[in-house]
């Protein structure tokens, strides 16, 4: 098993046969930081240790015939159970889940609940998938992150790892961006702009530079209901039959004073997730 500051606050647990794979990415920017600081911690356990014959064998060819192999229930359920053996009964507070294309989508709502948790260990599937049974057996969760098919729930895992992850106290430089950013209220986020003020003769839009918040943040509401009607209409009929309840309301409160976003192209505000 290799272990990144596992006492870290947040924990997460990665069952794979590629271990060499992690930290990778997520050593990087603002969840290597958070990763050093310990405010998360990371265990990565090679299914391969749990099979039970010199070859470490973990598939096998799938029952009724087809090409590919499938991984073995008994190997993958011994893994589960290591990784599980001191984590929390309820699966509401640290739940077990296979990256896999026939998920369940994830959201960013899924993700909010994912991080307020006390940490998730996730399965990456390879070959032509995981036994049925062992899912079952272990109530494992399966999700996607889209409709299409890489080699393995390694780069789905990091990916999820940082949905996750940046929304935990701390892991941010900036957590106001968390409050308009896409999804947040249902919606896709409005269009940005930063300094110069014209660039290649496309100037930023007046209303930004104005400093009325107020009308600035109806301004963002309009762009971004623009944007989700165009580019997701599935999302824009949630949000308009109430399926998406929103944080804090629906629209932006025109009286509330937002962070220095409304004039970050002219002051040089903090940019998203502060990454500079």
């Amino acid at each position: 098993m290799q272990d990144q500051t596992a006492a870290g606050g947040f924990r997460v647990r990665v069952l794979t046969i590629l271990p060499e794979m992690f930290p990778g990415a997520l050593a990087a920017s603002l969840t290597g930081k958070a990763l050093a600081q310990r405010i998360w911690s990371l265990e990565v356990l090679d299914i391969r240790e749990f099979a039970g014959n010199k070859h470490r064998t973990v598939d096998d060819t799938p029952a009724g015939g087809g090409p590919g192999l499938v991984m073995k229930p008994d190997v993958v359920a011994a893994a589960i159970d290591h990784a599980q053996a001191d984590a929390p009964g309820d699966r509401g507070r640290w739940p077990v889940i296979c990256l896999s294309p026939r998920g369940r989508p994830l959201t960013q709502a899924r993700v909010r609940e994912l991080a307020a948790g006390a940490g998730m260990t996730l399965l990456c599937g390879r070959f032509e998938g995981v036994d049925q049974r062992v899912l079952e057996a272990r109530e494992v969760e399966e999700v996607s992150i889209g409709d299409f098919v890489l080699t393995g729930g390694e780069i789905p895992a990091m990916a999820l790892i940082d949905a996750v992850v940046r929304l935990r106290p701390g892991v941010l430089g900036n957590e106001e961006s968390l409050v308009e950013e896409s999804f947040s209220r249902g919606l896709l986020e409005h269009p940005h702009y930063t300094r110069p003020q014209v660039w290649e003769g496309r100037a930023i839009p007046e209303i930004l530079l104005s400093g009325h918040h107020a009308r600035i943040a109806e301004w963002r509401l309009s762009q971004a209901e623009g944007l989700t009607k165009q580019r997701r209409p599935d999302l824009w009929r949630a949000h308009t039959s109430g399926e998406v309840i929103s944080e804090g309301g629906r629209a932006a409160d025109g009286d509330r004073e937002l962070s220095d976003a409304p004039t970050s192209a002219a002051t040089g505000g903090q940019t998203k997730d502060d990454e500079k």
